[in-house]
């Protein structure tokens, strides 16, 4: 027969037993894949997107095996609350900073350059961002005015880049836009914008010509 001395014993152990299995299972939880952790060095050293393709060379996986441990990645940041985030540009991935906490970081870094983008500079962006790859003599078709302001400061926003040069007489330069463009307006891809319409390309049209009207009044 037990004695009272022996049951209690026996009872502090089997607790203590349960208790370091709890915390062998939450080591377990709460520990990160070693690819996660190396995706992670990767993208906060680089500072910029990555290809997934790139990532996926480098771990030595598939795409798909990649696109896997990215997808568990951003449910990780979501669930825990924390400050980084997965954002998507096309087929790349970049770590960034959650935007809710954008208020924060402005009082701490210095006030970023302001963009000045006019309805000119606007129009022209648009063209870009739905006739891409463009030329400027097609961009300058299409509003009826010259474009060259605003291709200019679009290029010095990094709003629109050069993708190279079309296979034609005087291969002229071919236009588009660029992952800055697809930070600044919230989408992940060219395919994330909304259509337009005929009536707004002719609004554009409408509203070069009172431009030049303009300009020959002054």
């Amino acid at each position: 027969m037990e004695t009272y001395e022996q049951v209690e014993l026996e009872l502090a152990d089997s607790v203590s037993a349960e208790g370091a299995e709890q915390e062998r299972t939450a080591g377990k939880e709460e520990a990160v894949d070693p690819t996660e952790a190396i995706i992670e060095a990767i993208l906060f050293t680089m500072g910029e997107s990555v290809e997934v393709s790139r990532l996926a060379q480098v771990l030595e996986r598939s795409v798909s095996a990649t696109e896997a441990v990215l997808a568990r990645m951003e449910e990780r940041y979501k669930k825990e609350d924390r400050g980084i985030a997965l954002a998507r540009f096309e087929d790349s991935v970049q770590l960034c900073t959650k935007a809710e906490l954008y208020e924060y970081l402005i009082k701490i870094a210095k006030t970023p350059k302001k963009m000045v983008l006019t309805d000119s500079v606007l129009e022209t962006l648009s063209i870009v961002a739905y006739k891409q790859p463009v030329t400027r003599v097609e961009i300058e078709r299409i509003r009826g005015v010259s474009c060259d302001y605003a291709i200019n400061k679009l290029l010095e926003y990094d709003l629109i880049c050069e993708l190279g040069r079309m296979d034609a007489p005087g291969r002229p330069l071919l236009f588009g836009t660029t992952e800055q463009f697809l930070r600044c307006f919230g989408v992940s891809s060219i395919a994330d914008l909304p259509e337009m319409n005929p009536v707004q390309m002719e609004e554009f049209k409408l509203q070069a010509e009172a431009e030049v009207q303009m300009k020959l009044d002054i």
